[in-house]
């Protein structure tokens, strides 16, 4: 995956090898729109998984974006920049996502989440015999799961714009042409994300403030029972994944509150989920690469 890993969400992307891509791809050369989309799959499975949660919802709105990346290349015409065009796709897509939620909707509000937090209470952390991986994991498994879903109580504009902005480091600008917005309007979107979810965290994370009541390990064995936290299948705290800040662009001189960095950082420390192969090869298969007449 070393090589697939190009940081398409950075101000210094070099669109050239995509545009060169996206030529030959235009002819009928499938190796070329198989590498195009590889190219792009890891990230638009990140933005799903924080816009949806669920590794499930995540790779069915995955797939469905890549057949409509690999369906629709010929009517890419070159107006915009490919990374504008896809990415612009893919956002209006997962926004547009509905199973058992709107994803344009928030899922829940702030105040069910906290009382749901606090209904599952505080119990003595499980016996690592009982348990298929070591607490450690479970633990991180708890934070980084709780903290994701924490995300659905944004509404989508404000998830999409936080996930790029605070979670992957994206400037204004190139957040800006992906949800088609000014960086002005960015920027405010991002700001209000921040202070609801902050406000939130402030108030309940013991990861945040040591005097707020709730902690992780705590939460373990009630979040197994209530079914949050599946001990044989991880979502996120696997020997599979990579940190975010290893693969998101450098935040650069951006000054943020010391507070507001602290917050940040528990998203920031979320892993970058490798999607699964299988979803390229599945949107490959659906369409014949013949160039129309």
């Amino acid at each position: 995956m070393d090589n697939v890993i190009s940081r398409p969400l950075s101000d210094d992307y070099l669109e050239d090898a995509d545009r060169e891509l996206v030529a030959r791809a235009q002819t009928g050369d499938r190796q070329s729109l198989e590498e195009l989309v590889i190219r792009h799959q890891p990230w638009i499975y990140n933005i799903a998984v924080r816009m949806l949660y669920s590794a499930e919802n995540a790779e069915d709105a995955t797939q469905e974006i890549l057949m409509r990346v690999v369906r629709g290349i010929h009517t890419f015409h070159g107006e915009s920049k490919f990374r504008t065009w896809l990415y612009r796709l893919a956002t209006n897509h997962i926004l547009s996502f509905k199973k058992k939620w709107a994803a344009a909707d928030p899922c829940y509000s702030f105040e069910w989440f906290a009382g749901d937090l606090d209904a599952v209470g505080l119990s003595e952390i499980p016996d690592p015999r009982t348990v298929p991986v070591p607490v450690e994991i479970l633990i991180e498994e708890a934070k980084m799961s709780c903290t994701a879903a924490m995300l659905l109580c944004l509404d989508g504009r404000q998830r999409l714009v936080y996930t790029l902005g605070e979670i992957f480091g994206v400037s204004d600008s190139v957040g800006a042409e992906v949800v088609g917005i000014t960086p002005a309007n960015f920027r405010q979107i991002l700001a209000r994300a921040r202070r609801d979810l902050y406000t939130f965290l402030d108030g309940k994370c013991g990861l945040v403030k040591e005097s707020n009541p709730c902690r992780c390990p705590k939460k373990i064995r009630g979040f197994m029972e209530r079914g949050y936290l599946k001990p044989d299948k991880l979502q996120f705290a696997t020997g599979h994944l990579r940190k975010v800040r290893e693969v998101a662009s450098s935040r650069g001189g951006e000054l943020i509150e010391a507070s507001d960095r602290l917050y940040a950082a528990l998203y920031q420390d979320q892993p970058f989920v490798e999607p699964p192969r299988e979803l390229v090869r599945r949107a490959l298969a659906s369409v014949s690469l013949d160039p129309p007449n």
